[in-house]
């Protein structure tokens, strides 16, 4: 039986260190049952290689350096919605592009006032969007600013 590590790494990437060296670990599995040993070393430069990078030192610094986003559906976090701080609950997530990106619907604990204009307001309880790795929206406002920055509040 072929392993999915070999086959077809393009549609199942890589996003942590554990994960590489579980995918090496298993190919080592799957080359032992086949009678064809190798090193754990060995298996972590085929990883990497059917990872598309040219050495397992070049895919674990680029996964050292790969922001953390491990928000869940139930998380609580913090950030700035349009420039207005806010504490939600995260509804919903859904990873796009293998993890370039998120989308993310909030329920915000008090309502965030969207406008600036003191004689109008504007207040949204649910807000969905498309945030970075890193928590940011792609989409900017007018001055260049995220219009969406999240960061999970960490449990007391």
């Amino acid at each position: 039986m072929t392993s999915p590590i070999h086959t077809n790494t393009n549609t199942n990437p890589i996003h942590t260190i554990d994960q590489a060296k579980a995918w090496a670990r298993a190919l080592r599995a799957e080359r032992a049952a086949a009678g064809r040993t190798i090193s754990h070393s060995a298996a972590l430069e085929q990883v990497a290689r059917d990872q598309g990078f040219a050495s397992w030192n070049v895919l674990s610094a680029r996964l050292s350096n790969a922001p953390e986003v491990a928000l869940q559906v139930g998380d609580r976090v913090a950030g700035r919605y349009l420039g207005q701080p806010f504490e939600a609950s995260v509804l919903a997530v859904r990873t796009l592009g293998h993890g370039q990106g998120f989308d993310i619907t909030l329920e915000f604990d008090t309502p965030v006032d969207v406008v600036t204009f003191d004689s109008f307001s504007a207040f949204r309880s649910r807000v969905t969007a498309t945030i970075s790795p890193g928590g940011t929206s792609f989409v900017r406002t007018g001055n260049g600013v995220p219009q969406l920055v999240v960061a999970q509040i960490e449990p007391i």
